[in-house]
């Protein structure tokens, strides 16, 4: 297999199977998410976070937004399992 083939491969990979999965993970925003849901989210992003990273590069709009959901999913699901007046 050539190694542009391989690259082919792995965006029809990302865009068909996980990012399915994106819309999903931003369930972060969700007022009414439960932890499992939120732990999913971060979950499904840190898998997608590298795949993007590899086939789209760090400097594409999806990349970047894929880690800006990771890092806001990390910090809404610490802050749901911080116990009550520890912050």
């Amino acid at each position: 297999m050539k190694h542009g083939t391989n690259r082919a491969y792995g965006y029809a990979g990302l865009a068909s199977g996980r990012l399915g999965g994106l819309a999903q993970a931003t369930i972060y925003k969700d007022d009414g998410a439960t932890l499992a849901d939120l732990r999913e989210a971060v979950t499904t992003l840190e898998e997608i976070d590298p795949i993007a990273r590899r086939v789209l590069g760090g400097a594409h709009p999806l990349t970047e937004w894929i880690e800006y959901d990771l890092q806001q999913a990390r910090a809404t699901l610490a802050a749901r399992e911080a116990p009550p007046g520890s912050a």
